[in-house]
């Protein structure tokens, strides 16, 4: 019989295929080496320099459009994905948010309702990370409800006029292509918007006290006209949009446990070595319940990605239940991250440890791509057949 692993307690692992340790340890490699020594600066300083190289060299690991096929994208599984999305978080949510938003967003979009002249004009670009893409949905009126967006697009002869502006934009600033959703007379569609073109701007917002290390800028569409072909064709009403969010949340559900998995180690870390009343803090039965109800939350976490996952390869992964796996581990993930701070004391609050960092940064991730009120309607309407949103 195997040793007891205090960090794989279940044995996860054995789930794993050799091509799935090695897609997840070359991330956790670059993690280590191009982030985690660096984030705590970043963070305190709110600003994410150099990400245009981070960028190419995620792309030159495959992590960019990770899981589409074709145009320089790596096919990769979904459980290779999500892996990859958990080690990335567990360096810092900014940097999975990079690669869900250019990933799972704007070249799943890209991918799944563009034009072939379309994808072979910007999906190869942005695999390879020489192109960073945004996705613009949030309006600043309009956060849950996509389908009150007031971002217009009206036809002008055989061109398209966009006007309006969206929130909450990660990328936004040093994006190339925007994928914008507008209201139009056809219904709502989606439009592939170079950041080049005339009356497209995006002003970076500042004084952000989560996601710091994190490009989140505003878009502001002023008369900005476009092409007849600048339409997605495949792409008709929120079903859209909504299609691209729930990819973009599958990676939500694995990243999350690896912030919840770094807090973790670090407060397990700190108990073994941190000695009050003569003796280490990991000797108190209080601080062994803390210990033990986060590895149950936190390896029930991945032991539920890796389930979907593996129906999401399947092609049997239903909305519902992506949505079942953001509300729960995300909750969970914030209460680990709370729980590691109570055990670091005033130590958890320095940057000198990962915890107050993480548990800021769920706080954002908890909320976007769907609040907690809205999966639990979600999963309400999926049990009772009874839609509650608007009543």
């Amino acid at each position: 019989m195997t040793a007891f692993d205090a960090h794989d307690p279940l044995g996860i692992d054995d789930l794993l295929s050799d091509e799935d340790r090695a897609v997840r340890d070359t991330v956790r490699s670059w993690a280590a080496d191009r982030v985690t020594p660096y984030v705590a600066d970043w963070y305190e300083r709110g600003e994410l320099p150099g990400i245009r190289d981070l960028a190419r060299e995620l792309g030159s690991l495959g992590a960019l459009g990770m899981s589409l096929t074709g145009y320089g994208c790596a096919g990769a599984g979904a459980v290779q994905y999500g892996l990859a999305c958990l080690e990335l978080e567990a360096a810092d949510s900014g940097i999975r948010s990079l690669v869900s938003v250019q990933g799972s967003l704007a070249m799943y979009a890209l991918h799944r309702f563009g034009s072939e002249e379309q994808k072979q004009h910007w999906l190869p670009s942005m695999a390879s990370g020489e192109v960073i893409g945004c996705f613009g949905l949030t309006e600043p009126d309009h956060g849950s409800d996509p389908s009150g967006m007031r971002t217009r697009a009206e036809r002008d002869g055989s061109d398209w006029v966009l006007n309006g502006r969206k929130m909450w934009i990660t990328n936004g600033s040093v994006a190339g292509v925007a994928v914008v959703w507008a209201r139009t007379d056809e219904g709502i569609r989606g439009f592939v918007v170079p950041t080049d073109t005339p009356g497209f701007s995006a002003p970076e917002i500042k004084h952000k006290l989560s996601l710091r290390a994190s490009v989140t800028s505003e878009l502001v569409l002023d008369d900005v006209r476009l092409p007849a072909d600048a339409v997605l064709p495949e792409a008709h009403g929120l079903r859209g949009p909504l299609s691209c969010l729930s990819h973009a949340r599958y990676g939500i559900v694995w990243g999350s446990m690896g912030a919840a998995r770094a807090c973790f180690d670090a407060a397990l870390a700190y108990t073994r070595e941190r000695e009050q009343f003569g003796k280490p803090l990991a000797g108190f039965q209080l601080t062994q319940a803390k210990l033990a109800d986060m590895a149950v939350e936190l390896h029930k976490g991945v032991l539920l990605a890796h389930h979907l996952g593996r129906r999401m390869d399947a092609g049997r992964l239903r909305p519902e239940q992506i949505s079942f796996g953001k509300l729960n581990n995300t909750r969970e993930a914030l209460e680990i991250c709370r729980v590691a701070r109570t055990l670091l004391g005033a130590n958890g609050i320095s940057m000198e440890y990962p915890v107050m960092r993480h548990s800021t940064n769920l706080e954002s991730v908890l909320t976007y791509e769907g609040t907690v009120e809205m999966h639990q309607l979600v999963l309400g309407k999926a049990l009772t057949g009874v839609d509650a949103f608007r009543g």
